[in-house]
């Protein structure tokens, strides 16, 4: 369908025609296709295109937000009263205002070779089929459970606001999980696997996806039948890109935004233990962890998936360090929390689709790789542990207590992984626990693609995190 950029002007012509202080609008038309399959059997498919527009005002110091499916001018005209009446009926102790940030014209989009759309259905669940028949050749019984799921999105938008920016952008999101269950002498072990990038339909093919998913399925069955509960107390443990990238994300990504610092939040997603922090002191002179520890989150990084080069404010992505040689160093900051701390916005606002408000949301959350390999942070280890990866987590409201469940676990023993794998240890740290004892990152890089969750009504956006491997001195386990 057409981007109708035109009835984004109006509105914002219209807005301004009301002297309204600011309006922005933003049109979507986003097109999502999913496939599943359990076992081999098709559990559902479909395709659902969207178009609409969201417009946001900031007057009388309140911001209103309202969207349409409708796109006439009638109901743009409306959709703007609306959104007007509904800042006007706030009154605010405290006004919002946003940052002033530099007007904006541009286009961009993620490089791609094939359009989803143009690759034959039969085609797409064929690969679920024949990776379905590859895991049931290989695994027969130990994998008695095979649920595989695949979604591609595309999206074309184009944001204008009254600042004299406007942004036109084409994004293409293909992802892939598995969901399976593997039979072992002491019960069975489940594991989510996902992958996902920005790219087209030819991601599938240049990035080794069965061998990945291979690989993975091995491990899980592998860890059913041999993983055994074990007492360890104390140890050094070395935890994989992927459990060091839920940690960035959960204990360092979530508290930084600064939505939840100053208290939006709250209700909905919880806080953050930062604001007790910053009542203390200022930015740039907190110690979070060990000089080791470099945190960023960087929405520029190519094929990412949450790769964006422009926010849903019109303001230019940059990489956020947000801690920095075991500093507190930066926050995810959107325009209107920038101009609270009295700062300019980091590009950090996201909308999942035309009918939600843009939020203060993560991108891509990493430990930034440091100088050593896997082998040189074990090989000085006496006894210890590697988790390569997790089960489940959880965390406090406030993203400060925080507990990781291992999957696929070793014992390390005198600078070396035996073969002896650990059933469900339990790392339960504070986030100064976690940041505090790593001493070590390694210099390789990977990246799992996650959903991060936030908002009422919710808004799940696609994120990477990951990062280096990481070492962690003294840590004491729980579990089994």
């Amino acid at each position: 369908m057409e981007l109708n950029k035109d009835l984004a002007d109006y509105a914002v012509e219209y807005g301004k025609s009301l002297h309204v202080d600011y309006i922005e609008a933003r049109i979507v038309n986003s097109r999502d296709e999913s496939y599943s399959t359990r076992n081999g059997q098709i559990l559902g498919a479909g395709i659902t295109p969207t178009s609409g527009i969201g417009i946001r005002v900031l007057n009388k110091g309140s911001v209103g937000f309202t969207s349409t499916a409708k796109l006439n001018r009638n109901s743009i005209e409306d959709a703007v009263k609306n959104a007007i009446k509904y800042a006007n009926a706030n009154n605010r102790k405290n006004p919002i205002i946003f940052s002033e940030e530099k007007a904006i014209q541009t286009k961009w989009s993620v490089p791609f070779k094939i359009r989803f759309e143009d690759v034959p259905i039969e085609e797409k669940q064929k690969l679920l089929a024949d990776i379905d028949a590859e895991l049931k050749k290989e695994f027969k019984k130990d994998l008695p459970n095979r649920i595989i799921l695949m979604n591609l999105n595309s999206e074309n938008k184009y944001i204008v606001n009254s600042d004299g920016s406007c942004i036109e952008s084409e994004l293409y999101l293909p992802t892939f999980h598995t969901f399976n269950t593997a039979k072992g002498k002491n019960g069975t072990e489940q594991r989510f696997f996902g992958r996902g990038a920005t790219a087209g339909w030819e991601w599938f093919s240049e990035n080794n996806l069965l061998e990945g998913i291979m690989n993975d399925n091995r491990s899980l069955i592998k860890t059913a039948k041999n993983a055994i509960e074990m007492k360890l107390g104390k140890i050094d443990v070395i935890v994989s890109s992927e459990v060091a990238g839920i940690m960035a994300h959960e204990n360092v990504g979530h508290p930084a935004e600064s939505d939840r610092i100053l208290g939006r939040e709250g209700a909905q997603a919880g806080e953050s233990f930062y604001l007790d922090l910053l009542k203390e002191d200022e930015i740039g002179k907190i110690k979070m962890g060990n000089p080791e520890v470099t945190i960023i989150d960087d929405p520029t990084m190519p094929g990412s998936s949450g790769f964006y080069l422009y926010d849903d404010e019109c303001v230019k992505a940059q990489p956020r360090e947000l801690i920095k040689n075991g500093m507190l160093n930066e926050l995810l900051l959107n325009r209107e929390f920038a101009a609270r701390y009295d700062l300019k916005s980091n590009a950090s606002a996201r909308a999942i689709t035309y009918d939600r408000e843009p939020i203060v949301r993560m991108a891509n959350t990493y430990f930034k790789p440091g100088s050593f390999t896997l082998d040189e942070m074990i090989e000085d280890i006496k006894e210890g542990m590697y988790m390569k990866s997790f089960t489940e987590w959880n965390i406090d409201d406030r993203r400060f207590q925080s507990k990781y469940v291992g999957l696929e676990c070793y014992i390390i023993k005198d600078g070396k992984i035996t073969d002896q794998m650990i059933k469900r240890p339990v790392l339960e740290l504070t986030t100064f626990g976690i940041l505090g004892s790593v001493d070590a990152v390694s210099k390789d890089f990977e990246a799992p693609h996650g959903i991060c969750g936030k908002c009422d009504p919710m808004q799940g956006v696609p994120v990477w995190m990951g990062g280096g491997q990481v070492r962690m001195r003294n840590i004491k386990l729980g579990g089994n």
